[in-house]
This record gives structure tokens, sequence and C-alpha cells, in this order.
């Protein structure tokens, strides 16, 4: 009856066209049915495999062991890394303090660290401990505008430095009279007077001198390029006047005290004549023999174990360039101070 009902219901194609050709003679059309029971089991199969769970096989835990195996080989190779910048921060700061000249933070970074920027404090201050324990040189970070560090000699005053040229000596000793004017002078001196003192000198700031070269240029530039000095315009002065300061390396490097000792030795009188330069220094004296036992404290109660084994090791290793040193610098220390001495004695009376 289905394929009665449906025949009953089509048209032939020819005769709708109004074609003449005898008419085919076409059986019903047959729909197949499709049992529910294979639908439902091939729905049940397709549920079966979306749900059935993951597990996972040898191969994927393998993939994992190396994974791991990788990352501590990683981390390893990174402290391998950290530590050869270490040393290579340590040279670099040796070699750039040949110059005088404070070493930029930012130099450092660019220059050593690069790609280790997030370790730089922690890169600075191992090469820090390495420096003191291994050379006796202290890595200070200036105070100035941007971060700048420079290298100071725990074994004896820079002064007297035996590692300096005689030329280097000569200049120290005129720099260490520049220091004692502007502290003589309450802390500042103007350009004119350091310039009429250095004349009192035979050193004329306009002329080239054989051991100092441009006078003016050595005192105005590469000094305060080192930052041993201060070079400012005095505010208000028309036409403009400047003046000489001690510049934040000077302040690490010596003190008032031994500035006021000089003069009086080159005076020949008692460092108590000057009464307000000795309380200053006094107090100078004092401040800084109080942060140093407060940085002192401070820094035995964070060290550790690890780091007092190898401060003792360094120390022991170093033990025999600190005697050399040492012995070295006794014989240069005469030398030294004769330069300061023989530029002191020409001032006259510019340091009372």
């Amino acid at each position: 009856m289905l394929g009665v009902g449906f025949s009953g219901g089509f048209q032939d194609h020819d005769a709708v066209v109004g074609r003449t050709s005898p008419r085919k003679k076409r059986g019903p059309r047959r729909i197949v049915p499709v049992p529910l029971e294979v639908e439902k089991s091939n729905s049940d199969e397709e549920g079966d495999e979306t749900s059935r769970p993951a597990y996972p096989n040898e191969e994927d835990e393998e993939e994992e062991e190396v994974a791991g195996a990788g990352l501590r080989s990683l981390q390893y190779r990174t402290q391998s890394r950290i530590e050869k910048k270490v040393c290579e921060v340590v040279q670099y700061l040796l070699v750039k303090d040949q110059t005088k000249v404070p070493i930029k933070r930012t130099d450092i970074v660019n220059t050593i660290i690069k790609e280790y920027k997030e370790m730089t404090t922690e890169i600075i201050s191992r090469a820090g401990q390495m420096l003191e324990q291994v050379f006796g040189i202290e890595l200070k970070e200036i105070d100035d505008k941007a971060p700048a560090y420079v290298l100071l000699n725990k074994l004896e005053p820079l002064e007297y430095d035996c590692m300096r040229p005689k030329h280097d000596t000569a200049k120290m000793g005129l720099l260490m009279v520049i220091l004692s004017l502007i502290f003589m002078k309450g802390n500042s001196a103007k350009e004119a007077v350091v310039w009429d003192m250095l004349r009192k000198m035979r050193l004329n700031p306009d002329k080239k001198h054989p051991l100092f070269g441009d006078v003016k240029q050595l005192v105005t530039d590469e000094f305060v390029r080192q930052r041993y000095l201060e070079y400012n315009r005095i505010p208000y002065t028309d036409p403009e006047e400047y003046e000489f300061l001690w510049g934040p390396r000077a302040f690490l490097e010596t003190s008032k005290m031994q500035v006021l000792r000089f003069v009086a030795k080159i005076q020949r009188r008692d460092p108590r004549s000057w009464a307000v330069q000795y309380n200053e220094a006094l107090r100078e004296e004092a401040a800084t023999a109080s942060a140093s036992a407060s940085a002192s404290a401070s820094a035995s109660a964070s060290a550790s174990a690890s780091a007092s084994a190898s401060a003792s090791a360094s120390a022991s290793a170093a033990s025999a360039s600190t005697a050399a040193a040492a012995a070295a610098s006794a014989e240069t220390e005469a030398e030294a101070e004769a330069e300061a001495e023989a530029c002191a004695s020409a001032s006259g009376g510019f340091l009372e």
C-alpha cells in the first residue's frame, strides 16, 4: 500500500513537456527504515569514545623526565654563568678604576652584565665581596645623580698609593693642597682664590706646565670628573663667579682631620690652633666612626657561615700580596708627602 500511494502522486516528465515518446514504467520508490536498535548502538559507541578517560602512557612520562633534567641543567648553567659574570665585573672595575673616574652602574650593566639585568644588584654585591676579600679594595657607591662606583684601597690612604706613577703622585699632592685650601676657607673656595694660590706656586692656569700639562683643565675637568672636586657657579653673581667644593670621592678617600693635620705639618703648628676647623673635623670623625660601627654590626649579623669560610680562604690567599703592598707603600710614602709639601710650601699664607 505504501508503494502504491507514492506512485499515484507522481506525473510522467514526458507528459508535462508534451513529448510523445513512449512512457517508461517506473517502479515505486522504496524507503528502508533504519532500526532504532542500530541507531542507539552507534550513538552509544561514539559517546563511549568521547567520554573514555585518557591515561598517560610511558612515552609521556619519559618526556616529562627529560624536561625536568633539562630545567635542572639550565639552572646549573645559569649559576655558573653568574659566577663568571661576577669575575668579569671585578676585572672590568679594576681596569676602569685606572682613570679614577667613577664607574657608572649603567656602563657595568650594558658592557658586562647584559642579559642578566634582573640580577644586577646580586652580581655587583658579590663582585664587591670578591674585591674586598681578595684585593683589600672596597667597592663604594657614590651618592650622585646616577649610581656610580669607586674603588677604595683599604690598606693605605689614597695620597700614598704605591701603584701610581710619579706624575700621578704629583697630581695627588696638588689635589691635597686644593682640598686643604677649600677646608680652611670654610668648605668652599672661590675660583679666583684657587688660581691666585696656584700662581704663587708657579702653576699658571693659563699656561702649559711640564708636569701637570693644562693646569686649569686638570683642576676644573679631570679632578671634577673624578669626583674629587665640585665646580659650581655662585648664584646671583654678575659677572659669573665659580667656586670649588669637596666632591663625594674626596669625602670617601680622605677626611677633614687628615687634611688639617697636613696643613698643621706644613705650617708647623698644632692642629688645635685652628679651633673651628679642629672641632668640625672631630665631629666628622665621630659621625664616621658611628656609621662604620653600625654598618659592621649589620654586616656581621647577616653574614652566613659559608661567607665566613670564603672570606678566611680569600684573606689567607691575599696575605702575601697585602704584605708586599704595605712594604712598597712605605717606600713611596715619603715621596708622595714630599710632593704635597713642595706644593704647599709655595702657597704661603693661603692655607691659614
